[in-house]
């Protein structure tokens, strides 16, 4: 018995009202796990870039430190080189006053500087004019000095002039100071 003109039709638990809902829970489901794997993927690349940024940091710390070492070398490479410099300054005038120390009588044949004083060897015409015209003025700059003669075949003496200075009484006179 048929009172119905179409055929049925079957029923599923799925209707179109249900089928919508299911359809916008699972966008709402997708765009929440592409958001929390869109967070993990961004805090993950945090994390490496927080390392990488501390690691070149690091690298940073240690190039400058390098470079605080190669300046302080070169402050003391130019520090050394400014004594030196003032050294062989104060050297050149010593030498310049010791050869205008030496009379015209006097021919000096050499001059040996040592760290505490001067060794002269020369020729003079006689003990009275080397003693007098440079002995003098050695003795008023050296603490000790020492003066050997030999006699020439026409005359005149050589001489070897040891001069030095202590030591001892220029420490004692810095550590006065």
């Amino acid at each position: 018995m048929k009172y119905s003109y179409i055929e049925p039709r079957k029923k599923t638990p799925f209707t179109p009202d249900i089928q919508l809902i299911i359809t916008f829970f699972s966008i709402t489901l997708i765009m929440l796990f592409s958001t929390y794997a869109f967070l993990l993927f961004k805090n993950h690349m945090f994390v490496k870039d927080r390392q990488n940024y501390v690691s070149s940091r690091i690298d940073l710390q240690n190039s400058i430190d390098r470079l605080d070492q190669k300046i302080a070398y070169i402050k003391k490479q130019k520090a050394l080189s400014e004594k030196v410099f003032t050294q062989n300054m104060v050297l050149k005038d010593s030498i310049n006053n010791l050869f205008d120390l030496v009379p015209e009588r006097i021919t000096l044949s050499r001059a040996e500087l040592l760290e505490n004083g001067l060794i002269l060897y020369g020729i003079t015409p006689s003990k009275d004019v080397y003693n007098f015209m440079l002995q003098a003025p050695l003795r008023s700059i050296f603490q000790k000095t020492y003066s050997s003669f030999y006699p020439q075949k026409n005359g005149w003496l050589r001489f070897v002039s040891t001069n030095y200075i202590n030591e001892d009484e220029g420490e004692e006179l810095n550590s006065e100071d």
